[in-house]
């Protein structure tokens, strides 16, 4: 608004869960252990697919990649929450603020690029079996990879320049647990028309873009596989779309959920349940998805 008194905030306050103390610690053991047990679960699932040269192949490639890309977005978020659940203080820095979320959106970004990825693999080793090693060489996956990694790059940048680059005069009090757009938004005191709109086309169109490219692989996938005559091979080859199904249905939802309804009907407290699956819950389950799949 144009007539309010804007001061230069050097830092924001973030509510997180809740104040009452008997329901902090609990909460403080529940996501310590889910946090550790991301870090243990991905960081050993990356060293198993380096060690063991078995694992030398596009899937498990793919899949050492979203392990990092687990582990790193929910190390920019758990670390600060974990803190601000026992501390007087839930301050962050300005700059701190704008850093978690560059990375956690570059990461989160990266994620449903990796997952079409990973379903364009399947779809090739299912559906053409005979070029999977020519289509899917090293080459062409570590293009991939890295395309992955510069996109999720550039869309956070942009982002996070459109985010704070506003002015923040009402209040420096983030009602969630991490800095993330949607309640940035509401503290501006300048208009967040355009971040809205840059909010909703660009997340828009990745999460649409690429749950529509998993779908249009899934569906020439299941094609095949109801051709296939012996049942033990068309088992098996379902049976190698599970657990991607399965992480892509949780992450995708929670997604959708989140960042692709208008500002007016967010609730932030049931935007904080989801946010903490997908930052928190799903990468845990992941590994143990994946790890399931191919006993």
């Amino acid at each position: 608004m144009p007539g309010e008194n804007c001061t230069i905030l050097t830092e924001f306050i973030l509510l997180g869960f809740t104040d009452r103390l008997e329901v902090k610690i609990p909460l403080f053991g529940l996501f310590l252990l889910i946090y550790i047990t991301t870090l243990v679960g991905n960081a050993g699932l990356i060293v198993l697919i380096q060690l063991n040269a078995c694992l030398h192949t596009p899937m498990y490639y793919f899949l050492s990649n979203l392990s990092f890309l687990d582990l790193i977005c929910s190390s920019a978020i758990a670390p600060k929450m974990l803190v601000s659940l026992l501390a007087q203080q839930k301050t962050i820095s300005f700059t701190g603020c704008a850093t978690q979320m560059f990375f956690f959106a570059a990461f989160a970004d990266a994620e449903c690029l990796l997952l079409v990825a990973m379903a364009y693999d399947r779809y090739v080793a299912i559906c053409h079996p005979l070029i999977y090693t020519v289509v899917m060489s090293h080459r062409v996956c570590t293009t991939m990879v890295a395309g992955v990694y510069l996109s999720g790059g550039l869309t956070s940048l942009l982002h996070t320049s459109f985010t704070f680059t506003l002015s923040f005069c009402r209040s420096n009090v983030i009602n969630h647990f991490f800095c993330d757009i949607p309640p940035l938004l509401e503290l501006s005191c300048t208009d967040t028309y355009i971040n809205e709109v840059l909010l909703f086309t660009v997340c828009g169109f990745i999460q649409t873009s690429t749950f529509l490219a998993i779908t249009v692989s899934y569906t020439c996938i299941l094609s095949t596989i109801l051709r296939i005559h012996v049942a033990d091979n068309r088992h098996k080859a379902f049976y190698t779309c599970t657990s991607h199904l399965m992480a892509v249905g949780l992450f995708y939802g929670s997604l959708l959920f989140t960042y692709l309804q208008p500002s007016s009907s967010h609730s932030m407290n049931t935007d904080k349940v989801i946010s903490a699956f997908y930052t928190l819950v799903f990468p845990m389950l992941n590994p143990l998805i994946y790890s399931f799949r191919n006993k």
